[in-house]
């Protein structure tokens, strides 16, 4: 039988950050300090929001609106430069 520790609340917080923030793999992550992937990937899971509140459906729409802008503007680029070759 295995023995399960505990891990402190801020030693899951610090892991969870640096897979967020550092680009560190979660299997590097589980490797490091000796837990499973699935314990991490279960902490990342329980962090997930259900809903995104209205400012944050808002500032998705303005970045969405603001990507097709520039790839369109960018697809337009390079269709004349491939009309004009």
């Amino acid at each position: 039988m295995k023995k399960k520790y505990r891990i402190s609340k801020e030693v899951k917080e610090q892991i969870l950050a640096r897979i967020k923030n550092d680009g560190i793999t979660v299997a590097g992550a589980a490797k490091e300090h000796g837990i499973s992937t699935q314990t991490i990937y279960g902490w990342l899971g329980s962090g997930v929001k259900s809903q995104p509140t209205v400012l944050e459906m808002s500032k998705l729409k303005r970045e969405n609106k603001a990507l097709l802008e520039l790839v369109g503007k960018l697809t337009a680029s390079l269709d004349r430069a491939q009309k004009n070759s």
